[in-house]
């Protein structure tokens, strides 16, 4: 300024005079340098206060950004809490990583061992941001970012002098490892706001997420569901507002890692419902049941973390998640009072006939031989469903479908269990008078007429009773049995083999007491004349049981292979009456004519099968206004007010067909069904079907009938129990649809 206006001064002053240069020269210095001190009064508090050396750092610079240490004020001021920063600026495009990094990264690490006078420092992590790229999922930061640090000064009357090594990875298409010595002191004394430092850390902790009160967010719980093989884990939060772009992460045991969530929001926004897959360094999921992970949800600024403990979604429903020995012999209580429950099971009539006959031949016999025989029945039963465990076992090893009942899907189990129950039938009728190969109608014989053969014999019978028992009881589910089925086979082999024993003890409770009390049994009318009447009845019944087994077969396999197989089990009773009858030349003839007739009767299924019958399925589900089952749509429909009425069912579960006349096609059930606000859908079990096996586990069930409503008020479904009834149809409705009352009742 002044080399500017001095000439200018001197032209004035030759032209007015010198002591006007002189004044106005002077003025004009003194006005600019007030104007400067005034502006550098001005700026330099603000940059001060802005960046005091005190309160930060120097910068640690490299290609891919900076990093330094600042304080939130200018000296520890005789306290012994300070809050610290690791303050990051990132060349765009690159990160670092948060605490846990996901499928790849290092979070940053501080080692504080040369800095003096610092008792503790803990790094508080705001909340991250998401990065997926090729398939991996990781947590990090870009741009700026502030990590704030609770520090702790050993002394507060003495200086906190940090010298720090920080080792942090920063990422883009490549990785880098870089390791930066930090610096700050700050003295005793002092201790005001050191500014723009101390807005950046609390910037920072207002991200750090805390126990979602102050941000209306709460975790309600994280279940465990899927297969073992291929788990997912569903963690559900409820928001006082609606949520925006809600995602979570979860830090888990060792071995085990988490992918990206799919979301379902519901109820107006303000619930969602977070599915992550799971992945396993073991096939055994059991190893995350009852574990403690931390769950971290963002929304996405605004956050809550807390800890949870994992529980799979049958434990969450039976036992509240509780694990251990206690869930094990609870279970295990279940299981015995399904097995024993299993005995009133439409399944389990046919078998009736051979318990009553089995009952009735041994009145007025020794006490001893009764408890023999009926220890043998339920030892058959029980070995029944431990070979059953082995074969669950192996499929589950396998990696295949598992659940109860699954063998009825095979059609040539049907045709096996056509033929036994044909032969029953026609050993009852008296059609047994010659030996078949092998001893079998020894065995045959004597489980439909103890009486019948040697003592040696009518043990071997009994145990084959007890089997055949536990055969058809399969197709049925009792109250408890689901329950305890799933929790076996959600678990591992002891726990599926000891549940499966309990099952079996108790559907051979009767058994048991009758040899605990022979009398019950030999106090019965001596076997008479009257027996064959008898037996007569009972063998129509078997017959009926057969014919209900070649209709389902007509279901899965077609109308040519159930006709087929009809007609080779006439053919076997017919051999039966005509070679029967002959002199001992057709008598000879006769077990070779059965057993070529029996191996054609298992070989029908595998000649004329006919495949699936699924199209005939949708087409039947269409005219009668239900739909086949779409998971995926459940939760469209629910969004849009809707309440949806799942019914899974199968041609041979009988459970699931007394389910279906007695309760579903009742008139108040069938009118509630039939409203405009309501969807029914049905899926057909009736041969293997993955999708809905794997809709079956989310609900921690491994059988059916299995039935659950879905609506406003129950986004997740509401599991109805096996044996329905009209009335908890009805409050399931009500509960899904958001019925106040029928929620407030515990509907």
């Amino acid at each position: 300024m002044r080399a500017i206006g001095e000439p200018r001064a001197k032209q004035a002053a030759t032209r007015r005079g010198f002591p006007a240069a002189v004044a106005a020269g002077v003025l004009t210095v003194l006005l600019v340098a007030v104007l400067a001190f005034s502006a550098a009064s001005a700026l330099l508090p603000a940059q001060a206060a802005a960046d005091r050396p005190a309160a930060a750092g120097p910068w640690a610079e490299n290609g891919e950004g900076r990093v330094r240490l600042i304080a939130a004020r200018t000296g520890l001021g005789q306290s012994q809490d300070i809050l610290l920063g690791l303050h990051f600026q990132l060349v765009e495009g690159w990160k670092i990583y948060w605490r846990s990094p996901g499928d790849a990264g290092l979070p940053p690490e501080v080692n504080w061992a040369q800095t003096k006078n610092l008792e503790t420092a803990e790094i508080a992590w705001p909340l991250p941001h998401r990065f997926s790229l090729f398939g991996l999922e990781t947590f990090g930061y870009g741009g700026e970012v502030v990590l704030p640090i609770r520090a702790r000064a050993a002394d507060p009357g003495q200086p906190l002098s940090i010298d720090a090594k920080l080792d942090y990875l920063v990422c883009e298409e490549i990785c880098i490892p870089h390791t930066v010595s930090l610096g700050l002191t700050l003295p005793a004394a002092g201790g005001g706001d050191a500014g723009r430092p101390a807005d950046l850390i609390r910037e920072a902790l207002q991200q750090v997420p805390g126990d979602g009160t102050d941000v209306g967010l709460r975790l309600e719980r994280a279940v465990l569901t899927g297969e073992p093989r291929q788990p997912s884990l569903q963690v559900v939060a409820r928001s006082q507002t609606p949520f925006e772009a809600a995602d979570v992460m979860v830090e888990g045991p060792p071995g085990f890692g988490f992918g990206k969530p799919e979301t379902r929001i519901a109820d107006g926004g303000k619930k969602a419902v977070l599915t992550l897959p799971v992945h396993q360094a073991s096939n055994d999921r059991s190893v995350l049941e009852g574990k403690p992970i931390t769950l971290t949800l963002a929304d996405p600024a605004r956050g809550i973390g807390m800890e949870a403990t994992v529980i799979a979604r049958h434990a969450e429903a039976s036992s509240g998640g509780e694990g251990g020995l206690a869930t094990l012999a609870g279970m295990l209580g279940l299981a015995l009072l399904g097995g024993l429950i299993l005995n009133l099971m439409p399944c389990v009539l046919p078998v009736l006939s051979i318990k009553l006959l089995s009952a009735v031949s041994h009145g007025g016999r020794a006490s001893g031989e009764v408890r023999l025989s009926f220890l043998a029945s339920a030892a058959g039963i029980v070995t029944s469903f431990l070979v059953l465990a082995g074969g669950l076992i192996a499929l589950k090893s396998a990696g295949l479908a598992v659940g109860w009942g699954i063998q009825f899907q095979q059609p040539v189990f049907l045709s096996a269990m056509a033929l036994i129950v044909t032969l029953f039938s026609l050993n009852l009728l008296g059609m047994f008078e010659i030996r078949l190969p092998a001893g079998l109608n020894d065995a045959v014989a004597d489980a439909g007429d103890p009486a019948h053969g040697h003592h040696r014999h009518s043990l071997g019978g009994a145990f084959l009773t007890g089997a055949f028992a536990t055969l058809l009881a399969t197709p049925c589910s009792a109250p408890f049995l689901g329950t305890a089925v799933g929790f076996a086979l959600s678990r591992g082999t002891a726990q599926i083999l000891l549940i499966f024993a309990a099952l079996g003890l108790g559907l051979a409770l009767p058994y048991l007491a009758v040899a605990a009390v022979p009398r019950l049994a030999t106090r019965l009318p001596r076997p008479g004349p009257w027996m064959i009447w008898l037996k007569r009845v009972l063998a129509l019944a078997l017959a009926g049981t057969a014919v209900w087994l070649l209709s389902v077969l007509w279901q899965q396999s077609g109308p040519a292979a159930a006709l087929a197989a009809a007609a080779l089990l006439a053919g076997i009773g017919l051999a039966f009456w005509l070679l029967g009858r002959q002199r001992q030349q057709g008598r000879r003839a006769l077990p070779a004519a059965v057993a070529v007739l029996g191996a054609a009767v298992l070989a029908v299924p595998l000649l004329l099968e006919q495949g699936p019958s699924g199209n005939r399925l949708a087409e039947a589900q269409q005219t009668d206004g239900w739909r086949t089952l779409d998971e995926a749509a459940i939760a469209r429909l629910v969004n849009d007010g809707k309440v949806v009425f799942v019914d899974v069912t199968a041609d041979w579960c009988i459970t699931c067909q007394v389910n279906k006349r007695l309760v579903i096609d009742d008139g108040a059930v069938q009118q509630r069904l039939e409203r405009p606000d309501v969807v029914t859908m049905r899926g057909d079990w009736t041969r293997p079907n993955e999708e809905i096996a794997r809709y079956l586990r989310g609900f921690g069930r491994y059988g059916i009938p299995f039935n659950a409503v879905y609506g406003p008020g129950a986004p997740e479904g509401v599991a109805l129990p096996e044996i329905l009834s009209v009335g908890a149809v009805m409050r399931a409705m009500d509960k899904a649809a958001g019925n106040q009352r029928a929620q407030a009742g515990g509907g």
